[in-house]
C-alpha cells in the first residue's frame, strides 16, 4: 500500500531542511552545528520513514498523526536556545518596550503590578500552561469525530503557525519582559498555591529562547480556536474561557509585552493566508499525480 506525503509531513521535512540551511550557513558561529544538522537529518529520515511505514499498524499512524509532529515542534524549539543568539545577537526588547509605550502611556506589565493578586496570578497561570494541550486536544476531538480531512488541515495550519512564529524569532529576538524588566518590578510574581512552581518551572523547561516576538502562545491558541469553531463547535465553547484567560496570562505572569500579543494576532492572519494557498496548491497537485 503506497502512502503519500501529507501537507504536515512536507512542511514537517522543509521546515527541518530550512534550520540545517541555516546551520550550514552559520556553521563557524553555531558551537553545535554538527549536532543540529545530524539532529535534523535524523528528523527529516524518521519523517520519510513514517511516511512509508504508517500503513502497516495503528500504533505507528498514531505516532504520524500524534507523537512525531508533537516531538518535532518540541525539539525544533529547544534547538532555537543554540541558533538565535549566534544567528542574530541583536534583542529587539527595547524597542518593544518603547512600542508598549508609546501605544499605552505606561509599562502594562509594570502598571499591571497595582491589581497582582496570589489568587488571580494561580488562575492566570494555570490558563496560560493549557496552551500546552491545546493542539493534542483538538485532534483527539477531530478523531473521535471521525473528521480526518479536517485532522489533515488542522494539524498542517497549527505547525505552520507554529513554523511561522519560530522564524519569526530568528528575525526578531527578544528577551520578555520577565528577563528584560526585571530589573524594574517592585516585587517577584507570587501566586497563592501553584503559581510559582508552574512559573519556575516554565522558565526551566523553555530556558532562554529569544522567543517573546511574536505570542506564539497568542497565535496557536487562536488557531485552536478557530478551528474547533469551524469543525468542532462543541470543543470551541469548553476552550473560548481559558484560551481568554490564556492571553490575558501572557502579559499579566511577564511572558510577553503587549505588542507580542499583536504580534500573535498577526502570526495567526498570516498562517491562515499562507496556510490555505499552499494547502490547496498542494491538494490539487495530488490529485493531478492521481
Amino acid at each position: 500500500m503506497k502512502q503519500n506525503f501529507r501537507p504536515a509531513d512536507s512542511l514537517n521535512i522543509l521546515f527541518c531542511l530550512l534550520l540545517m540551511l541555516i546551520t550550514f550557513f552559520h556553521y563557524k558561529d553555531i558551537p553545535s552545528a554538527k549536532y543540529l544538522i545530524f539532529l535534523y537529518a535524523s528528523m527529516i529520515l524518521f519523517q520519510a520513514t513514517l511516511v512509508k511505514l504508517c500503513f502497516m499498524n495503528s500504533i505507528l499512524k498514531n505516532i504520524r498523526d500524534f507523537v512525531f509532529p508533537t516531538l518535532s515542534i518540541f525539539i525544533t524549539f529547544d534547538t532555537l536556545e543554540l541558533i538565535v543568539y549566534n544567528v542574530n545577537p541583536q534583542d529587539i526588547d527595547y524597542l518593544l518596550i518603547r512600542l508598549d509605550f508609546l501605544l499605552f502611556g505606561v509599562h502594562p506589565t509594570i502598571a499591571i503590578e497595582k491589581i497582582y493578586n496570589p489568587l488571580l496570578s494561580d488562575i492566570l497561570q494555570l490558563a496560560y500552561s493549557t496552551y500546552y494541550f491545546l493542539p493534542i486536544s483538538l485532534g483527539i476531538a477531530l478523531k473521535i469525530n471521525k473528521r480526518q480531512q479536517e485532522f489533515e488541515k488542522s494539524l498542517f495550519l497549527i505547525m505552520l503557525c507554529f513554523y511561522i512564529s519560530f522564524i519569526g524569532y530568528l528575525f526578531f529576538p527578544a528577551l520578555g519582559p520577565r528577563y528584560a524588566m526585571a530589573h524594574l518590578y517592585e516585587s517577584d510574581f507570587k501566586g497563592f498555591l501553584v503559581a510559582d512552581y508552574i512559573h519556575n518551572f516554565l522558565n526551566i523547561l523553555e530556558g532562554i529562547k529569544r522567543n517573546a516576538f511574536p505570542s506564539g502562545h497568542t497565535g496557536i491558541s487562536l488557531m485552536v480556536l478557530l478551528l474547533s469553531f469551524l469543525y468542532v463547535r462543541k470543543l470551541f465553547w469548553i476552550l473560548l474561557v481559558p484560551i481568554i484567560l490564556l492571553i490575558l496570562a501572557t502579559v499579566y505572569c511577564r511572558y510577553h509585552y503587549v505588542v507580542d500579543v499583536l504580534g500573535g494576532i498577526f502570526l495567526l492572519l498570516i498562517s491562515i493566508v499562507l496556510g490555505e494557498i499552499f494547502y490547496n496548491k498542494y491538494l490539487k497537485k495530488a490529485e493531478v499525480k492521481c
